[in-house]
């Protein structure tokens, strides 16, 4: 990227942080008659929270990006727009959810209709796994992305929780485009993500004001997941891995737990590492504090699996990425002593 293209990365995210912050307060008034969020057996919050939020993080997102895109004024500069009316589809039905509560079918089948448009947008020319047959690759993408939507979703449990996992995530993506290795657009909705989650997080701190809702983990899992497999259509696989591994870990790991032991895996629980963290005697701040700070490791070890470009460096690091996240999780399931 020129001098000027990361410039671009920075307006994007001043401004989408900006739009965020105002859209949260004027559409705050709506959501307390609307989406009122009620205590469940999932929920980490005592009493009646506003959810939707996501609303203006998706929004500010894609405003953003639309309007540095149409700023820079380069015709080779161009947003997807298949990834664009997906996000905002998928927006759509995270937010019907949030009112009513959609049939667990018909609810897979809209997020894979979204999911699907996303990887078919992808450009036929580049694969992850060099000669794999076409149709493969992308029918192994398209229920990796299913799952990487439902998991942002799942994650989405605890104040900051999804701020502290994806504002490392996208910050890795736009450096790493800084120096050429994801395409412009994808750097710039990367940054301007970021950036509105960042204009979100003062009011989902701790006592959150209000929550994202489906209407906003949907739409960021959709976008974090495209972000990260332009990433890996551009050859950093271990980049791609390593920049979610917390979410990936935890969610997949709680998910097969539940499977096994016949518990109605799809129905709202407690049973993450980051929930039973905060049974064993940890806050909010501890534990969203804790992510946070792996999260950056995380993305530090992606960089540095760019930068030294070796296979067997990529295997090392994924190792030690590993090992960061198994050690929290153990932290977490754990009553804590320090």
């Amino acid at each position: 990227m020129t001098s000027f293209e990361t410039l671009l990365s920075f307006i994007a995210a001043i401004l989408a942080a900006a739009v965020s912050a105002i859209l949260i307060q004027v559409t705050r008034p709506m959501l307390l008659r609307v989406t009122l969020a009620k205590p469940n057996a999932r929920s980490s919050h005592k009493i009646p929270t506003p959810q939707g939020a996501g609303i203006a993080v998706t929004a500010a997102t894609l405003l953003a990006a639309t309007m540095v895109v149409a700023l820079a004024g380069a015709p080779e500069l161009t947003l997807p727009f298949a990834v664009f009316a997906a996000t905002l589809f998928i927006a759509v039905v995270g937010f019907a959810d949030d009112v009513r509560p959609l049939p667990v079918p018909l609810r897979l089948l809209l997020q894979a209709a979204a999911v699907t448009a996303v990887v078919l947008a992808a450009p036929g020319d580049l694969r992850i796994v060099p000669g794999s047959p076409l149709w493969l690759e992308r029918a192994l993408l398209l229920v990796a992305g299913l799952w990487f939507v439902n998991l942002v979703n799942f994650m989405d449990g605890l104040d900051l929780m999804t701020s502290a996992e994806a504002v490392p995530v996208t910050a890795g993506v736009v450096l790493l485009g800084i120096f050429g290795h994801v395409p412009v657009a994808t750097t710039i909705v990367a940054a301007a993500l970021c950036g509105a989650l960042l204009g979100f997080a003062p009011s989902n701190r701790p006592v959150a004001k209000i929550f994202l809702g489906d209407v906003g983990s949907l739409p960021i899992g959709l976008l974090l997941g495209w972000c990260l497999l332009e990433l890996a259509l551009h050859r950093q696989i271990a980049a791609a891995l390593l920049l979610p591994m917390y979410y990936l870990t935890d969610a997949t790991v709680t998910l097969l737990r539940r499977m096994a032991r016949r518990e109605p895996f799809w129905a709202a629980h407690r049973s993450h590492f980051y929930q039973r963290a905060t049974d064993n005697g940890f806050t909010v701040w501890n534990v969203v504090g804790e992510v946070f700070g792996l999260n950056l490791v995380l993305a530090l070890l992606a960089i540095a699996c760019v930068v030294l470009n070796s296979a067997a460096a990529d295997i090392g690091l994924l190792l030690v990425g590993l090992l960061a996240v198994a050690l929290l999780l153990r932290r977490f399931s754990r009553p804590r002593t320090s």
